[in-house]
C-alpha cells in the first residue's frame, strides 16, 4: 500500500510516499531555516505563507521522485495536529483537496505519533510494545507505545520542552538558529564541570519533566557573568547545560524502564539527534539489557515520511476524515481516532 504523506506543522514543507509503513519510496523536505534565521526563530505567519508558496511543488516532486502519479497512491495522510495552526491549515486543506479530487481516503495524523513512527522506517523489525522518549522543540513526553495507534503517556513536561530550552540558551549564547544543532556541536568541544545547574523533580510525579528552572538558571548565570565582566567559555557552558538537560531525560527514562519492565526503548523527535542523548541512552540500555532504537538523523526532524508511515497504521485501524477535517494546535498524544475522525 502506497501512502502519500504531507507535513506542514512548523517550518518544513514536506511530502513523501511510503510503502506499507516501512519503506520510503520518496521524500522531499523544503526547509525554511534560512528565511527564519534572521529572526532567531520561526515566525508563524511567514511559515504559513511559505507553505502556501511551496506545497504544490513539494508534493509534485515527491510523486515524480517516486515515479508515481496519484493513481498509484492508495491514501493521503496529513499532519492535522498539533503544531502552528496556520501552518497546519495549509497542509490539511491541500490534502483535503487532493484526496477529494482523486477520490482517495484522507487520514489525519498526530505529529508526535509521526515522530515515533520514524523508528519504523529506520528499523523494519521494530514492533510495539516499547517505551519511547519523544523530545522536540515543542514536546517532551515519555510514552508506552502499546500498539501502533494506541499510546499511554507516563511522563511529560510541565512547562518548557527540551528542544525549546536548547534553542533558547543557544540564542542567548549568540549561536545562530536552529540553536539545538549548534549547542550539540559546542558541547562536544567543551568540558563538564565549569558551570553548575540545578536538577528539578516534580513532586508526586517522578516521571514528569520541568525545564523552566534549568533554563532560567542558565540565563541568570550568563547575565551575572556578563555583569561581572567575566568571559563565558561558550563550549564549556554548552557542555554543562547539555549534561544537565540530558541527565534529566535519562533519569526519567531509567525510572520508566523500572516501572514498565519493557525491554525495548526508542527515541524520537528533533532532540533525538543530540549526540549526548544518543550516547547516554545507549549506555543505559546496555546496562539494563534493553534494545535501543534510534531514528536515522535525517528522520529526527519534521518530515512527511514519518507522517506517511504512521498514516499507514492509522489507515489499517480504520481512521478516515472527510472535508470537515480541521487542524488543531493541540491534541493529546493518547487521543484515539474514531473510524470517522473529521473534527
Amino acid at each position: 500500500m502506497n501512502i502519500l504523506g504531507i507535513e506542514t506543522s512548523c517550518d518544513e514543507t514536506s511530502a513523501a510516499v511510503v510503502r506499507d509503513g516501512r519503506e520510503i519510496v520518496s521524500l522531499v523536505v523544503n526547509t525554511q531555516i534560512d528565511l527564519h534565521r534572521v529572526y532567531g526563530g520561526v515566525v508563524p505567519e511567514i511559515a504559513s505563507r511559505l507553505h502556501i508558496e511551496s506545497i504544490d511543488e513539494v508534493v509534485s516532486r515527491a510523486l515524480r521522485q517516486a515515479k508515481m502519479t496519484m493513481q498509484d497512491v492508495d491514501a493521503v495522510a496529513v499532519t492535522a495536529y498539533p503544531g502552528l495552526i496556520g501552518a497546519l491549515l495549509v497542509g490539511v486543506n491541500f490534502a483535503k483537496g487532493l484526496a477529494y479530487s482523486w477520490d482517495r481516503p484522507l487520514v489525519p495524523v498526530h505529529h508526535i505519533r509521526g515522530h515515533i513512527a520514524s523508528n519504523y522506517l529506520t528499523h523494519p523489525d521494530l514492533e510495539p510494545p516499547f517505551l519511547c522518549l519523544i523530545a522536540s522543540g515543542g514536546h517532551t513526553n515519555l510514552a508506552v507505545v502499546e500498539d501502533y495507534t494506541r499510546m499511554r503517556l507516563v511522563g511529560r513536561t510541565r512547562d518548557d520542552a527540551a528542544g525549546e530550552c536548547f534553542d533558547k540558551i543557544a540564542r542567548v549564547l549568540g549561536m545562530p538558529y536552529p540553536g539545538g544543532v549548534e549547542m550539540d556541536r559546542a558541547a562536544q568541544r567543551g568540558s563538564v564541570g565549569a558551570y553548575h545547574f540545578p536538577r528539578v523533580k516534580v513532586e508526586g510525579s517522578p516521571l514528569d519533566f520541568s525545564f523552566s528552572g534549568l533554563k532560567s538558571a542558565a540565563i541568570n548565570l550568563l547575565h551575572n557573568l556578563e555583569q561581572r565582566g567575566e568571559t563565558v567559555a561558550v563550549d564549556d557552558f554548552a557542555a554543562c547545560f547539555s549534561d544537565a538537560l540530558v541527565g534529566e531525560l535519562i533519569d526519567r527514562l531509567a525510572l520508566a524502564l523500572d516501572g514498565t519492565g519493557l525491554k525495548k526503548v526508542a527515541l524520537a523527535g528533533g532532540v533525538s539527534a543530540n549526540t549526548l542523548l544518543r550516547a547516554r541512552a545507549g549506555a543505559l540500555c546496555r546496562e539494563r539489557g534493553c534494545e535501543l532504537f534510534l531514528p536515522e538523523l535525517s528522520l529526527c526532524g519534521d518530515n512527511a515520511a514519518m507522517i506517511a508511515s504512521q498514516g499507514y497504521y492509522e489507515f489499517l485501524a480504520g481512521a478516515r476524515a472527510g472535508l470537515d477535517l480541521n487542524a488543531a494546535a493541540t491534541k493529546a498524544l493518547t487521543w484515539e481516532q474514531s473510524p470517522r475522525a473529521g473534527v
